[in-house]
């Protein structure tokens, strides 16, 4: 693919900042799909732990012409430590030409370019599972945010539990115990499939990282199930950032 069949640009990269920088907190490194309807990516953590998925789409940019999907691998190390020089007042240009992917900014007085390398990825293409959640939360992302953080202080793992009334997070170290309650109400909907109370534990050093998403979205999807996996999703009409993270099963 050459820039003549490409064309993206964008005049706020908040969102493409902050959603790659949130990505490579878990993946080192991962193919990215450019395609007609957006840019798009499903990647695993390397312990095979957690899944992220992202999406943003064709109407997140200023132009977005596309003529042919391509598929580039990129160190998202890299990618980060260049998306970090973008400031709020830089008009963002993307394209590949060369075997390396472009990225420009230009404030208007000064213009800066970019070069990453293209790599190659042997990897498998990473299928997003289909599951089916017995418990469903929309609330406040800042909010739960800050509950994770409370329970970093306590333990390595947390609970999440759900009944009609409220979702909990709580966690139990050697000494110390923390108890976060969220009610339901006009900010918080709980959806469950069934009466009983449903509780999964989770790891907090994979949450902390997960719940960064608040950056860019003021309600976050929670969705799991008894020792099941957990979906987080941030969607705003123009992206989704979605994670999905596998439970820590105790042996009795």
């Amino acid at each position: 693919m050459t820039n003549k069949e490409m064309s993206i640009s964008l005049a706020d990269g908040k969102v493409f900042k902050e959603s790659l920088s949130l990505v490579s907190d878990l993946v080192t490194e991962t193919k990215i799909k450019i395609k007609k309807e957006g840019i798009e990516l499903v990647a695993m953590d390397p312990a095979n732990v957690s899944m992220v998925i992202l999406n943003l789409k064709s109407t997140m940019f200023t132009e977005y012409k596309v003529e042919k999907d391509a598929e580039i691998g990129m160190n998202l190390s890299n990618l980060k430590q260049v998306l970090r020089r973008m400031k709020p007042s830089d008009i963002v240009s993307l394209w590949v030409a060369d075997n390396k992917f472009h990225i420009a900014y230009n404030d208007g007085k000064t213009s800066k370019n970019f070069d990453l390398p293209i790599i190659d990825l042997e990897e498998k293409e990473q299928k997003v599972p289909d599951l089916k959640f017995a418990v469903s939360i929309t609330t406040n992302s800042a909010m739960f945010s800050s509950a994770i953080e409370d329970v970093d202080i306590v333990a390595e793992s947390a609970s999440f539990k759900a009944n009609s009334n409220k979702f909990m997070i709580t966690a139990e170290g050697e000494l110390n115990t923390a108890k976060i309650e969220i009610p339901k109400d006009d900010n918080t909907s709980i959806k469950l499939a069934g009466t009983e109370d449903i509780s999964s534990k989770y790891s907090v050093e994979y949450l902390k990282k997960m719940a960064q998403g608040s950056k860019l979205s003021e309600k976050v999807n929670v969705n799991f199930s008894k020792d099941y996996p957990l979906k987080l999703e941030f969607k705003e009409e123009t992206f989704e950032l979605s994670y999905i993270l596998a439970p820590r099963v105790e042996n009795d």
